[in-house]
């Protein structure tokens, strides 16, 4: 599985990217977190408030800090 969070590295991101280890971690699955700050990229995914939350190339979440439960429900 591959998770990317996307942002340019305000707080939220930086939580978010947290949480989303965490809820690996928690979940005990195999996933590759990876952080994405390139604008071009995050406009590439149409999203237009940070953070974002890409799981497998899929859209999950914009704009909001969530929990790592909340990430685990998109597993």
């Amino acid at each position: 599985m591959k998770i990317e969070i996307l942002g340019t590295g305000c707080s939220k991101c930086q939580a978010l990217t947290e949480n989303a280890k965490k809820a690996v971690a928690q979940a005990g699955v195999f996933a590759q977190v990876e952080k994405v700050e390139d604008m071009v990229k995050i406009m590439e995914y149409g999203v237009m408030s940070t953070p974002g939350l890409v799981i497998n190339g899929e859209v999950k979440s914009t704009g909001k800090l969530l929990n790592p439960e909340e990430i685990k429900k998109f597993f």
